[in-house]
């Protein structure tokens, strides 16, 4: 696991961010787009570097294009 990068940090509160404004739990995203709930956690918290299509799969249970979660997510 990669600790303290930024550009995982900033994807992480992209994921909080939208999962929040959807009013779902961590454990409630999980089950949406089939995913672990500890992954969902590491994710938030930057400590995981989510594949493409886990990004996609969050996306889309969070009913937003792949597109916009990543959205202000740059180096």
């Amino acid at each position: 696991m990669l600790k303290n990068d930024p550009l995982l940090a900033s994807l992480g509160q992209r994921v909080r961010q939208q999962r929040e404004k959807k009013q779902l739990t961590q454990e409630k995203l999980a089950e949406f787009s089939c995913l672990d709930p500890t992954y969902i956690s590491g994710i938030e918290r930057g400590l995981r570097n989510p594949g493409f299509r886990n990004v996609a799969k969050i996306a889309k249970a969070l009913g937003i294009k792949t597109s916009q979660l990543c959205e202000g997510v740059d180096l």
